[in-house]
């Protein structure tokens, strides 16, 4: 008897006497549609249409839209104005010596000084260099993590096909079983023992399944697509070509080319504009004003012409608090440096230690581990069919293999996610990519 419950399910088994009862996990459905892609294809689409660089990318003619802000000049003061006007009726006579009515038109222009204009210009020029630096290092950190989903879902179709294997060979051996309990040359219990097995290596791939389906579901978000686009597929090799560059080259390289480096080395460059501006804004600016007067009056109509000036006294404010602000913002600019060269040394030698680890534990995996439990594993399963071993002996062997290569599924992985750690820490991996 077998019964099967989908979902989170328990299946029974019965033999004989025996009833067998575990938990195991329901099939998931396959995807109608999966695009094949290799890991720069992946890259190209993610750099194209992945949600953080397209937000990004907006930061750029922001900046640049500060720019037009920062070029234009003080609107001038248009002011209309009637004065001494008889809107209550009283009436304007010699008796009550009221009035006379008065209608000026005066217009005031402010004149900036210190270079105001100018240094505002600066300001948001500056910040334009920075945003395009910003968009790449967001590229940069995309990229890296398309790269290392890509891997991932490379790693877990490598286990699940290593999974397939496992369940394919457990079936030969319960065909195998089956016939052999037939003529009685092999007791029930140890056909049930198989099965228990084949099935216990169903609820393996399924697994192995789900998480090539959360694989392909992670790297469609990072490519950029709607749920009802196609999901992505990983297809091609595992990285895993030698690194010829010592730690202070890649060090050197990343200096060099690492666009958040970059980017705070340009934010000194905002930050002495800035400075300049709030010096240049520490100046008082002047305001000059012409007005035209008419006055209507008993004994006639006047015309009169003004000139105003205007300009405040710089007693108390002279931009005292914003000048020390924007010192200030430079000295942290300087500081920020040091940190993120401090960050980015770290980084590279991490980077760097992982790949030789990786290196070394792929190395020792497949010249020493993987061939003996593959031998060890067609030993085992040629004598327990021949009824020279027993089961218990082959399971351990099977077990023993699939911790092999799965092993070396995981050193592949590392070595590879290695490699693009270091492109990432030294910047290689934008190269390229266009600023927008």
């Amino acid at each position: 008897m077998v019964c099967r419950r989908e979902g989170n399910q328990v299946c029974l088994i019965r033999r004989g006497l025996f009833l067998i009862a575990f938990t195991c996990s329901a099939q998931v459905n396959q995807p109608a549609q999966v695009q094949p892609l290799t890991v720069q294809q992946a890259v190209t689409e993610a750099v194209e249409k992945n949600l953080n660089v397209l937000a990004e990318k907006y930061s750029v003619p922001i900046a640049e839209a500060r720019i037009i802000t920062a070029r234009l000049r003080p609107n001038p003061v248009l002011t209309v104005e009637g004065d001494h006007l008889d809107l209550l009726g009283t009436g304007y006579n010699k008796e009550n010596s009221a009035g006379p009515a008065e209608y000026s038109i005066r217009t005031d222009f402010v004149f900036e000084r210190g270079a105001k204009r100018q240094r505002r210009i600066d300001v948001a020029q500056a910040a334009i260099s920075t945003a395009q630096l910003q968009f790449l290092n967001t590229v940069r950190t995309v990229v890296l993590d398309v790269q290392s989903a890509f891997v991932e879902l490379l790693q877990a179709k490598a286990d699940l096909a290593l999974a397939e294997e496992n369940l394919e060979t457990f079936r030969q051996t319960v065909r195998v079983n089956t016939s052999r309990v037939r003529g009685g040359d092999l007791a029930e219990v140890e056909l049930i023992r198989t099965q228990v097995a084949e099935l216990q290596f169903e609820n393996t791939v399924a697994q192995a399944r789900l998480k090539v389906e959360i694989g392909r579901s992670k790297l469609q978000v990072l490519l950029g697509r709607r749920k009802a686009d196609a999901l992505p597929d990983a297809i091609g090799e595992f990285r895993r070509q030698e690194l010829g560059a010592t730690v202070d080259a890649l060090r050197e390289r990343a200096f060099a080319s690492r666009p958040d480096y970059l980017a705070k080395q340009r934010d000194v460059a905002p930050t002495q504009a800035e400075l300049r501006l709030q010096l240049a804004q520490g100046k008082v600016d002047y305001t000059l004003g012409t007005e035209y007067r008419r006055q209507q009056g008993l004994a006639g109509t006047g015309n009169s012409l003004g000139i105003f000036f205007s300009s405040s006294l710089p007693v108390f404010n002279r931009n005292q608090g914003e000048i020390a602000r924007a010192r200030q913002e430079r000295s942290q600019a300087e500081a920020r440096i040091r940190a993120i060269q401090a960050t980015i040394e770290n980084e590279v030698e991490a980077a760097y230690l992982q790949y030789r680890t990786a290196r070394e534990s792929l190395r020792r995996v497949e010249e020493t581990m993987l061939s003996k439990a593959t031998d060890v594993r067609q030993i085992m399963e040629r004598a327990y069919r021949r009824g020279g071993a027993t089961f218990v002996d082959f399971l351990d062997a099977q077990r023993a293999y699939n911790d092999t290569v799965q092993i070396r599924n995981a050193a592949l992985a590392d070595f590879a996610k290695s490699l693009y750690t270091i492109d990432a820490s030294t910047g290689t991996s934008i190269e390229g990519v266009r600023r927008p």
